[in-house]
């Protein structure tokens, strides 16, 4: 009884690690994400330092970095280290990184 319960909690939090993963997960529409890099594009901003501080989807960006409004959009922007980041604005997670 005690192996089979221990094989059902191994895999309920194995589902809820794929659950947290896929969560992360972020979709723009193509049509909105033209219209996030025209934005982007026409309104550069001064790339911000942030030695020691690993940029990739789902790194959360200090309280200190000043996020920028996107019309219409749900994310914010900010250049790092010389990248495009989009950003959810709630948790201050990259969500994309504009190419």
């Amino acid at each position: 009884m005690r192996l089979h319960l221990t094989s059902v909690a191994a895999g309920f939090l194995l589902l809820a690690g794929v659950g947290a993963a896929a969560a992360q997960d972020v979709v723009i529409q193509p049509e909105q994400e033209t219209v996030i890099k025209e934005y982007v594009r026409k309104q550069p901003l001064a790339s911000v330092n942030l030695p020691g501080v690993e940029l990739n989807i789902g790194s959360a960006l200090p309280d200190t970095v000043e996020l920028h409004e996107i019309p219409n959009v749900q994310y914010r922007y900010v250049v790092v280290d010389n990248q495009t980041l989009l950003v959810d604005p709630s948790t201050r997670k990259v969500v994309k990184v504009i190419q």
